[in-house]
């Protein structure tokens, strides 16, 4: 693992799932960390449900916590074994130019 690979899964881990008020990390739910290309970061995730109806809000607070990380340009963040993960992988990795298109 990398060192900023190891700084992206420590941030992505505070992320808190208000459903239960535990971090990411504390529930495992970060399955993977990787980078891609230089200052790329892939965080794949787990929600804690199938049918977790905040899925896409904690994609997005995983994307940020990872884009604040220092040297991270761009964040790719893949939600897993949910309902609704295609639509939610798509909207939040879209670009914001393609979403105004859309």
């Amino acid at each position: 693992m990398t060192d900023l690979e190891d700084k992206v899964r420590e941030a992505v881990g505070k992320v808190v799932d208000v459903e239960t008020g535990l971090t990411f990390a504390e529930m495992h739910m970060i399955t993977g960390v990787k980078e891609e290309a230089p200052g790329i970061i892939r965080v794949d995730f787990v929600p804690s449900s199938p049918y977790c109806p905040i899925a896409f809000k904690l994609a997005l607070d995983v994307k940020n916590a990872a884009l604040k990380v220092n040297g991270v340009k761009k964040a790719l963040v893949y939600c897993h074994g949910h309902m609704m993960e295609e639509q939610i992988n798509e909207m939040v990795n879209a670009d914001a130019e393609e979403r105004k298109k859309k």
